[in-house]
């Protein structure tokens, strides 16, 4: 079982996280991409790395725009480090920020 992160913990990974925000028990963000094709490719490349850490993210796209939101299932819903590092590496794999 993953253990929850604390507030302070969150706060200071968003803050090293453009554009994250934590909302309702998850960290969350909308990347806008320049059309579908680049949308379906950053979820593709994501992807990968989500099935690397064994953590899948709750997302949905509609033509450009892909939302995401980050939070534990073993955790009772809750931020934990998995969250954090799925995060920091859809920012590495993205190129609109």
């Amino acid at each position: 079982m993953s253990k929850p992160l604390t507030a302070g913990k969150i706060t200071a990974a968003c803050q090293l996280l453009p554009g994250w925000a934590f909302k309702r028990n998850a960290l969350v963000k909308t990347f806008t991409f320049a059309s579908f094709r680049e949308a379906l490719g950053f979820m593709a490349r994501v992807g990968f790395d989500a099935e690397e850490l064994n953590h899948h993210p709750e997302w949905t796209n509609v033509y450009n725009r892909v939302a995401v939101r980050l939070n534990t299932h073993d955790a009772g819903g809750r931020v934990t480090a998995k969250d954090v590092e799925l995060a920091k590496r859809m920012q590495k794999i993205s190129w609109v920020g």
